[in-house]
């Protein structure tokens, strides 16, 4: 008896769940609209997120400054000219950037103005805000510079960070966009 009873009950709550999760929801015209809006712009993100990340894996994008910054405590500069960039394209890394030579004051701002042909050690690692890019190279010098970029696929916002065994390391705040 007590097993029937059990059984009546869960095959009613078994028809009570199924016609809750049947039954559509009575919204307002507004209300429609709102999640109308949302989903299309939740569609919108997904796809640009998408496109970051083959982007990043074609390794054919290009990377924009807007400020840098000495590390670990200079003073924020931003960047207006819109020449300064670093392109990454086919093994072959195009940079022309600003950067801040030395290790203790007087710094001095320089350009990185090099084309660097056949990089090695690129490695790409995906986290879980994006992706994290990897080189080295001497620039034709003879210490070597770390280029590290973290890059974030939801916004197509970037930090590139240059390290150098003879300076302080030298931050980049920016954007990635595709490389024409």
């Amino acid at each position: 008896m007590k097993k029937t009873v059990v059984f009546v009950i869960g095959v009613l709550l078994c028809a009570a769940a199924v016609t809750v999760i049947g039954q559509k929801k009575n919204l307002s015209p507004r209300e429609e609209r709102r999640e109308i809006r949302e989903k299309r712009r939740a569609e919108r993100i997904a796809e640009y997120e998408k496109f970051m990340d083959s982007l990043i894996l074609s390794r054919n994008f290009q990377f924009n400054p807007q400020s840098m910054q000495r590390q670990p405590a200079g003073p924020m500069r931003q960047i207006m000219n819109p020449a300064f960039n670093v392109g990454i394209w086919d093994g072959t890394v195009d940079i022309c950037l600003p950067y801040i030579k030395g290790y203790v004051p007087p710094y001095h701002v320089t350009v990185i103005n090099y084309t660097v042909p056949n990089i090695t050690g690129y490695v790409t690692e995906q986290t879980h805000e994006g992706w994290m890019v990897t080189f080295s190279t001497s620039l034709f010098s003879a210490s070597t510079y770390t280029f590290t970029f973290e890059i974030y696929s939801r916004t197509g916002g970037a930090t590139l960070t240059i390290t150098n065994s003879w300076y302080s390391p030298v931050q980049y705040s920016g954007t990635i966009s595709a490389l024409y």
